[in-house]
C-alpha cells in the first residue's frame, strides 16, 4: 500500500524493523480485532494497538466509567466518570490514532451475540475477569474459527495464552486448561485486589501477542501458559497439551452450539 507522509512518520519505528516494515505495517493497518472488556487489560491493551495501527478495533463492554476503576484502567480518566467505557475508550482511541476505526459495542457477551460479534474479526482479545465470559469468548472462537488471546490477573499474579485449536490440531483451547466451567462464583479483583500496575504489564504483553499473531512472526504462546509473579518479579512458561477429553475441540466434542450452555452470563462482571 502507499503510505502518506504522516503514516511514514507515525509508523517509522515499525517500518524499519525487518519483521514489521511497510508489508507488516499494512498488514496491521488492514486488520480487524476484538477487544472484550475495556478495563484493566483492555485499557494497556486497546492504547498499543492503536498506537501500533490496528485498522479497525471492536470493543465490548456494557460497564461505566467508576471511580474505582481509576486505579488500573489508564484509558479512562476522572472526568468521563459515569460515561459508558466504550464511548470513553473511543474517545481516547482517537487521540491516540484518529486513523484507527473504533467499533463500540456497549453489550455484554452472551450466547445470544457472540458468534455473531467474533465472526466479524480477524482475532479476538479477552480481557475480562469471570469465567463466564473468558469460556463462552473460548468457545465463540473455536466455534468461528478465530484467534483467541486472553490475559487474566488477580492480586499480585497474571497469566496469558494465546488459544487457536481450530487451526492445530496439536494445540489446546482454554477448556482443555482449565476443564469445564466452575459451577459456583469465584472470587473477583474486587473481593480480594489486584495490583493496579499489573494491568499495565499483562496487557501490554496481551498487546505484544496480538500483534505477533495478526503480523505472523515470532512464536505464538498456542501450547503454552504464561505466568507472572509481580511480588517476584519471576516469569514461568508452562507447556500445556491438547485434552483428548475435552468437549470443545476434543475428536468426541460435545459442544456444536452456544445456545446450547448455560455460561451464567447474567453474573456481574468486574472489568478487569
Amino acid at each position: 500500500m502507499d503510505f502518506s507522509d504522516d503514516q511514514i512518520d507515525r509508523y517509522a519505528r515499525h517500518l524499519v524493523l525487518p519483521e514489521i516494515g511497510e508489508e507488516g505495517q499494512a498488514r496491521l493497518l488492514n486488520a480487524r480485532v476484538l477487544v472484550i472488556g475495556a478495563g484493566g487489560l483492555g485499557s494497556p491493551l486497546l492504547l498499543y494497538l492503536a498506537a501500533a495501527g490496528i485498522g479497525t478495533l471492536g470493543i465490548v463492554d456494557d460497564d461505566a466509567v467508576d471511580l474505582s476503576n481509576l486505579q488500573r484502567q489508564v484509558l479512562h480518566d476522572t472526568a468521563n466518570i459515569g460515561m459508558s467505557k466504550v464511548e470513553s475508550a473511543r474517545r481516547r482511541l482517537a487521540e491516540i490514532n484518529p486513523e484507527v476505526k473504533v467499533e463500540a459495542h456497549g453489550a455484554r457477551l452472551t450466547p445470544d451475540n457472540a458468534l455473531d460479534l467474533v465472526s466479524r474479526y480477524d482475532l479476538v482479545a479477552d480481557g475480562s475477569d469471570n469465567f463466564p465470559t473468558r469460556y463462552l469468548a473460548n468457545d465463540a472462537c473455536y466455534l468461528a474459527g478465530r484467534t483467541l488471546v486472553s490475559a487474566a490477573i488477580m492480586r499480585f499474579d497474571g497469566q496469558l495464552s494465546t488459544y487457536k485449536a481450530h487451526e492445530d490440531g496439536e494445540k489446546p483451547c482454554y477448556r482443555c486448561l482449565f476443564g469445564p466451567q466452575p459451577g459456583d462464583p469465584k472470587e473477583s479483583c474486587a473481593d480480594v485486589g489486584v495490583l493496579g500496575a499489573l494491568a499495565g504489564s499483562l496487557g501490554a504483553l496481551q498487546a505484544n501477542e496480538v500483534i505477533k499473531e495478526v503480523l505472523g512472526i515470532g512464536e505464538s504462546l498456542a501450547g503454552s501458559l504464561l505466568l507472572f509473579d509481580a511480588l517476584a518479579t519471576t516469569f514461568r512458561k508452562v507447556q500445556v497439551p491438547r485434552d483428548p477429553a475435552c468437549a470443545l475441540c476434543g475428536p468426541q466434542a460435545t459442544i456444536r452450539d452456544l445456545k446450547t450452555l448455560d455460561y451464567r452470563t447474567g453474573e456481574a462482571l468486574c472489568a478487569v
